[in-house]
C-alpha cells in the first residue's frame, strides 16, 4: 500500500513537471513544422468560417509532443479540452457520459485511442459524423433505441499504433498527422526553453550535448536535463556548459550517441550470446529482464532507426553499426 502511495506521488510529481515545460501555443512548439502549419491553417480557417475545427488524429512514438499539440489546438480555437485514454473508455455508457457533457466547439482527446473497447469505437463512428449517438433502453422485449443529440466537437485522438486503429474511425479523422523524431537543433532549442522555464542557466553547448542523447524525444530531453540539472546544482554552480552535460550524461551511462543502458544489454545479448542473430524477441526479453512488448515498443524503435538492429522473418540481427559500437569482433574483423 505504501509503495502504490509512494508511485502514485511520483507520477503526480512527473505529470507537474511536464506541464510545467508543455508549450501553451503554437509560436512556442519546436520542430514538427509542417505538421504546425498545417493546424495553424486549419484553426485559423475554421474561425473564419465559425465553424468547428475537423476531427484530428496524431500518431508517431511517444514523447513527440501529442498531447502538447491537442491543448494547443484548444487554446488556438479558444474552447475547453476534455482528456481521457482509450483503456479507461471499456463501454458505450462511459462514452456516452463524457460525449453528453460537452458544449460547442469543445475538444475531446483520446490519448492511446487504438485501446479503445470495439464497443466504445462503434459508438464514435455516429458521433464524429453526425454528432448524435443512439444509446439502448430497458431489455428485451421493451428494448427501444433513443437517439441522443451532440453539440458540434472535435475528436482528438493519439496513438503510437495507427495500424491498430479500424480503417472505418480512421477514415473520419480529417487532419492526420504523424510526429516524426526531431534534429538536435530543435531538441536544443527546447532544452534552452526548457531551463529557462525551471531558471537553470544552459548554454548552447550543454543544450546540444543534452539533445545529442535525447533519442530524438522532447520527453527524454526534458527528463535529461531534470539530472543534468540536479548535477550542475551540486556541483557546478547551476549552470550546464557542454562538459558539466557530459559528465553528468556519462554518470547516467548515457553514450553520446543516446544509447542507455538497457540499449547497450540488448546490443550485447544479440551480438555475444547469439552471435549476431537471428534471434526472437522474447529471448532477448528473457536474456535482459524485460517484457518483449517493453523491449519491441521503448527500445527498438530508436535501436532501429539508428542502424543498430534490423528485424527479419526469422527474427532480430545485429547490423555491422551495433558490432562496431561495442567495438567486438565479427566476422573474423576486429572493430
Amino acid at each position: 500500500m505504501e509503495n502504490e502511495r509512494t508511485s502514485e506521488t511520483l507520477n503526480r510529481r512527473n505529470t507537474a513537471f511536464d506541464n510545467r515545460l508543455r508549450p501553451s501555443e503554437f509560436a512556442e512548439f519546436v520542430g514538427q513544422q509542417k505538421i504546425r502549419d498545417r493546424l495553424m491553417l486549419a484553426v485559423q480557417a475554421a474561425k473564419e468560417r465559425g465553424e468547428t475545427l475537423d476531427h484530428v488524429l496524431f500518431s508517431g512514438p511517444p514523447g513527440l509532443g501529442k498531447t502538447t499539440l491537442s491543448y494547443i489546438l484548444g487554446e488556438a480555437m479558444g474552447v475547453r479540452v476534455k482528456t481521457t485514454s482509450g483503456p479507461v473508455l471499456t463501454k458505450p455508457a462511459d462514452l456516452a457520459g463524457l460525449l453528453t457533457s460537452l458544449e460547442a466547439g469543445d475538444i475531446v482527446f483520446i490519448d492511446e485511442i487504438h485501446r479503445m473497447a470495439k464497443t466504445v469505437e462503434e459508438y464514435l463512428y455516429s458521433a464524429m459524423e453526425d454528432f448524435a449517438i443512439d444509446i439502448m433502453i430497458d431489455q428485451g422485449p421493451n428494448a427501444r433505441s433513443v437517439r441522443l443529440e451532440l453539440p458540434r466537437f472535435t475528436l482528438v485522438g493519439a496513438t503510437t499504433r495507427i495500424g491498430l486503429i479500424a480503417a472505418p474511425l480512421r477514415a473520419r479523422f480529417g487532419l492526420v498527422n504523424r510526429l516524426d523524431y526531431y534534429v538536435p537543433a530543435d531538441l536544443a532549442e527546447i532544452v534552452k526553453r526548457s531551463a529557462a522555464k525551471l531558471g537553470v542557466d544552459v548554454d548552447d553547448a550543454g543544450a546540444l550535448e543534452i539533445a545529442r542523447r535525447a533519442r530524438g524525444t522532447p520527453r527524454i530531453a526534458n527528463n535529461l536535463l531534470r539530472r543534468v540539472r540536479d548535477y550542475a546544482q551540486v556541483k557546478a554552480g547551476n549552470r550546464i556548459t557542454g562538459d558539466v552535460a557530459k559528465e553528468s550524461l556519462e554518470l547516467l551511462e548515457i553514450d553520446p550517441n543516446g544509447l542507455d543502458e538497457m540499449d547497450v544489454k540488448i546490443l550485447e545479448t544479440i551480438c555475444v550470446k547469439f552471435g549476431g542473430g537471428p534471434v526472437g524477441l522474447s529471448t532477448i526479453a528473457v536474456s535482459v529482464g524485460e517484457e518483449p512488448d517493453t523491449v519491441e515498443e521503448a527500445y527498438e524503435p530508436f535501436l532501429i532507426m539508428e542502424g543498430y538492429l534490423e528485424r527479419t522473418p526469422k527474427g532480430r540481427c545485429a547490423t555491422d553499426l551495433a558490432f562496431e559500437r561495442l567495438g567486438i569482433q565479427h566476422q573474423g574483423r576486429l572493430l
